[in-house]
């Protein structure tokens, strides 16, 4: 079984990790576009071309199926992507964690790029699966480029202004941008108001991966003896891993994969 992740950067490392947790055995195949990054500010134009380029190397490797690990480019492309590629490879989409945010009852936030917060597309989630729940969207300014980075103080700063937009009230946290589950610990200690029940995080790389193998009608099989391969494509070209995927975990966890052949 081989699946592809696609993403402008490093945001895929959450779900890449679950993927790997859940099947080891897995050939992974990463394809990041480096040449074009950051695709949050670019146009949902603009963005779209850049993601069926990326979708099309990631297309070259024959995958079982291609996950698009980054938010913005799922509220912009995927239909477009979904379109080129299925039904011949399954296209998974990254969707905020708002449905069962939204089910716990209780207040909640949701952190995400300025270029999903207040879109259509998260509003529209909002309405189906948050009505009658306060919900503040927090638009997270330079976030996903500090962790892209590691660049630890920009990260630092990014998390304390998104945290003073948060209500001190907010029980939970949606992660909206894949890149911030690489730091949801300082996201927590940041929101974590004293007082209050534990702060509940949701982000989307399990339920993305585990999509994944529903899809291709496959179940986890953690304990695999097989061990799968890592390919990584950089605008389409075979490399590394950036060097800031190894600050962390879901980073260095990659680290021991063999490279294909």
């Amino acid at each position: 079984m081989k699946i592809a992740l696609m993403d402008s950067g490093i945001g895929l490392l959450a779900a890449t990790a679950a993927v790997r947790r859940l099947r080891p055995d897995a050939d992974l195949v990463l394809s990041l576009d480096p040449d074009g990054m950051p695709w949050g500010p670019r146009t949902p134009e603009d963005l779209t071309r850049r993601a069926v380029a990326v979708a099309e190397a990631a297309a070259a490797h024959r995958p079982d199926a291609l996950i698009i690990g980054c938010n913005t480019a799922t509220v912009h492309a995927l239909p477009t992507v979904r379109a080129r590629f299925e039904p011949g490879i399954p296209v998974i989409g990254t969707v905020p964690a708002i449905k069962p945010a939204a089910a716990g009852g209780g207040p909640f936030a949701i952190w995400a790029t300025p270029a999903t917060t207040g879109s259509p597309y998260q509003r529209g989630l909002i309405e189906d699966f948050a009505d009658g729940v306060a919900v503040t969207e927090v638009p997270c300014h330079g976030l996903a480029e500090a962790v892209e980075h590691a660049d630890e103080a920009a990260i630092e700063a990014a998390v304390a202004a998104a945290a003073a937009l948060t209500p001190a009230d907010v029980t939970t946290v949606v992660l909206g941008c894949t890149h911030y589950e690489l730091v949801s610990e300082r996201i927590r200690a940041a929101v974590q108001r004293p007082g209050f029940p534990p702060l509940v995080l949701h982000g989307s790389a399990g339920a993305v991966s585990a999509q994944a193998l529903r899809r291709l009608g496959e179940q986890p099989a953690p304990r695999a003896e097989a061990d799968g391969t890592l390919t990584v494509l950089l605008s389409g070209r075979e490399g590394n891993l950036p060097e800031a995927a190894l600050a962390y975990e879901e980073g260095r966890l990659l680290q021991d994969v063999s490279p294909a052949r």
